[in-house]
């Protein structure tokens, strides 16, 4: 087998492919498309502009090894199963990473309107992206490792981003925001619009 060794940057794919949603975007704007103007047309946007970010962090670059450049170490290796908590800087950095996904969920998704549907999305991106990386190491000779670790915290990073959106949810004003962001169908837009906390009705009433 010839000897390989190259890296393909996050830019060269996910820039066109985020160019390209621009356009999507403008273009439906232009149009007026229902669920893609205003609000909805800005979080359609954030969620592509995450989501780029989050692949950009976690599987860019993908370095493709062969021949004398490859990685020997045998993929059962690259899999950490047990989860080890540890002052690793790194495990507070995967949980704020999926932090915006528990917020974008709810505003994006029918599937979403639960705490524990929520947890349980978060869990499936991540376990994805886990997997991902396992078989980069598989296809590529080169990756990231696959840890059991990173699947527990973001998980719990998607759980404390829904508790976040629901505890912002009950200030009246952000809520009037979120309800505007959300999309048509998603678990926040069936809410219906923010009831006012008895406070906020005795101070309107005296």
């Amino acid at each position: 087998m010839a000897d390989v060794n190259f890296e393909i940057g996050a830019p060269t794919v996910l820039g066109p492919l985020l160019a390209s949603f621009g356009v999507l975007v403008a273009v439906r704007v232009r149009q007026g498309r229902p669920g893609w103007t205003g609000g909805h047309a800005v979080t359609r946007l954030l969620a592509a502009g995450y989501a780029a970010g989050v692949l950009a962090l976690t599987l860019f670059p993908i370095v493709v090894t062969y021949g004398k450049y490859a990685n020997q170490m045998p993929w059962t290796n690259q899999i950490n199963w047990i989860p080890v908590p540890s002052p690793d800087p790194s495990i507070v950095a995967n949980v704020i990473l999926t932090v915006p996904l528990g917020m974008l969920l709810p505003l994006m998704s029918a599937r979403a309107g639960s705490k524990g549907r929520v947890t349980a999305l978060t869990a499936v991106v991540s376990l994805s992206i886990e997997l991902t990386q396992l078989l980069m190491y598989i296809v590529c000779n080169n990756a990231r490792l696959t840890d059991v670790t990173d699947l527990v915290v973001n998980t719990l990073g998607g759980l404390i981003g829904y508790v976040v959106l629901h505890r912002a949810a009950r200030v009246p004003a952000l809520a009037r925001l979120l309800h505007t962001l959300a999309l048509p169908g998603s678990a926040f837009a069936m809410r219906g619009p923010v009831a006012p906390r008895p406070a906020d009705a005795t101070a309107a009433n005296s």
